[in-house]
């Protein structure tokens, strides 16, 4: 592997100079016939054949690239540009990943058993009816419906059976969590900075686009990192943050909990100064997922009371009211909120059309891929502003009622699997899971974020762990008890 690696310890030294002469002038060549766009080039495959031949090697990197590439592909649209489809370049990352898996499958590498699990069985059916869609008797178009497909239904199906062949291991769930909050911290620092400090030239040329009135609002910003807005910045912030905190009060060493709790209130301002309302729908399910789940009577009854203390103080105290960011927040818990009756108006007139359509309008046929490809349609007029409404408006209350249900088992199933899990750090790690995934389902009601970047790839991978977790705890308790049997012969 290491000669394959390095090529060059096979070549004589003698020959290494005029190569590296000839590579130059070539280089040279190429760079007066296309300009920069050619050292540009080698320079990217300089990293991409490295990358490639890693993948190969080891597949779980490619996913592990895919999660660092949904956290910050926006940077590149941003600062770089171009016409470069980033947005491809995510599926081509998992596609190459299963290549990888496949080309190595006849090595015993993986454990296909894995596959044979509830979760999959709903991943095949969600994709089959996002197949059949594409006959909806609404008849639109059907670059709308390639579109939507990727966010509703592809990736998931790409990234789900990936995740329980390569990520099934306990070491594995470690460094998904060190990505996802490493990252996360990194994103709310760059929040922090576009708030005091300002923002990169590509985040103000976004400002001075048409998103200049969803995220200036009385000339305060909503901070929106480099994720796609200020709306997925803000749930993902409160997402990974309820999952930073759950792991704090974890047993683990002093030093990580005390990192973690700092982690944890890093990205709750990270949520805060985004302006989402939202966001705290996420933290209150979250919040009580965990605590059920804690299956502790005395953290139930002071999770409870800190959790309805917080509410207290935002819905009925004027506390913090010197502060744009916190108002914006406690403006959620307003039933008279302007915003929210334009959203219960949109509803009424979407219900009204939905009701002699079972089936819904298509997918493709609401939401942004609704303006671009189905711009004469009703619904494209109406902005979902909720992804459960999107799914109701797209597949009708029939497809509505399945992907629901979908959602419910799988929640109900990951709860059932960290009630039952023994060891306490894995059963820790796996309830900030359930609990983050859980709250984003929910967030997800006043916003699309289950099916947007970084979030709908966190909770797939994170479904994939939980639904892994008997495994991973027979595993561990299996290693405990070879550890005390060679203690006791010692």
């Amino acid at each position: 592997m290491s000669q394959f690696i390095n090529p060059s310890a096979n070549i004589p030294k003698a020959i290494l100079l005029p190569l590296g002469i000839l590579i130059a002038i070539g280089i040279g060549w190429l760079t007066s016939l296309m300009g920069i766009a050619a050292p540009a080039i080698l320079v990217v495959l300089a990293f991409a054949i490295p990358f490639v031949v890693a993948v190969f090697y080891e597949p779980k990197y490619g996913l592990m690239a895919f999660i660092v590439f949904c956290f910050t592909v926006q940077i590149f649209l941003r600062e770089v540009g171009g016409s470069i489809p980033y947005g491809i370049l995510g599926e081509a990352l998992l596609l190459l990943t299963w290549i990888a898996v496949l080309s190595n499958s006849s090595n015993k590498k993986f454990e296909w058993s894995n596959l044979r699990s509830d979760l999959m069985y709903l991943t095949l059916f969600w994709f089959f009816i996002n197949i059949v869609e594409v006959f909806n008797p609404a008849d639109v178009s059907v670059r709308g419906w390639l579109q939507e497909i990727r966010g509703t239904s592809l990736i998931w199906f790409l990234v789900v059976p990936l995740a329980l062949l390569v990520f099934n291991k306990n070491k594995d769930l470690n460094i998904f969590l060190y990505l996802i909050i490493g990252i996360s911290i990194l994103a709310a620092i760059n929040g922090v900075k576009q708030l005091y400090i300002g923002p990169w030239p590509g985040e103000q040329a976004f400002l001075n686009g048409p998103s200049q009135k969803t995220h200036i609002l009385f000339g305060k910003l909503r901070v929106f990192s480099f994720y796609s807005d200020a709306g997925n910045f803000g749930a993902s912030q409160a997402h990974i943050g309820l999952i930073a905190l759950i792991l704090a009060l974890g047993p683990f060493k002093l030093w990580k909990r005390i990192l973690l709790f700092l982690a944890a209130g890093l990205l709750f301002y990270g949520m805060l100064i985004s302006g989402t309302r939202g966001a705290l729908y996420a933290l209150v399910v979250g919040l009580a997922v965990a605590i059920f789940l804690s299956k502790n009577f005395k953290m139930m009854i002071l999770g409870t009371a800190i959790a309805f203390s917080g509410l207290f103080l935002l819905k009925f105290t004027s506390i913090g009211s010197g502060s744009y960011h916190v108002q914006r927040l406690r403006s959620a818990l307003n039933p008279e909120d302007a915003s929210l009756g334009v959203r219960l108006y949109n509803q009424e007139r979407l219900a009204e059309y939905l009701d002699t359509r079972p089936f819904g309008g298509g997918m493709g046929v609401i939401g942004f891929w609704g303006v671009k490809y189905n711009s004469d349609r009703y619904l494209a007029s109406i902005p979902p502003d909720s992804y459960w409404v999107k799914v109701w408006a797209m597949y009708g209350i029939v497809g509505f009622i399945l992907w629901f249900g979908i959602m419910m088992y799988i929640l109900g199933k990951c709860c059932g699997i960290v009630w039952n899990t023994r060891d306490k750090r894995l059963r820790i790690k796996l309830m900030a899971l359930t609990a983050g995934a859980a709250g984003i389902l929910f967030c997800s009601y006043g916003n699309e974020v289950i099916n947007a970047m970084p979030s709908s790839m966190i909770v797939y991978i994170s479904w994939a762990f939980i639904f892994l977790g008997p495994k991973l705890d027979n595993k561990l308790d299996s290693k405990k008890r070879e550890a005390a049997l060679a203690e006791s012969y010692a």
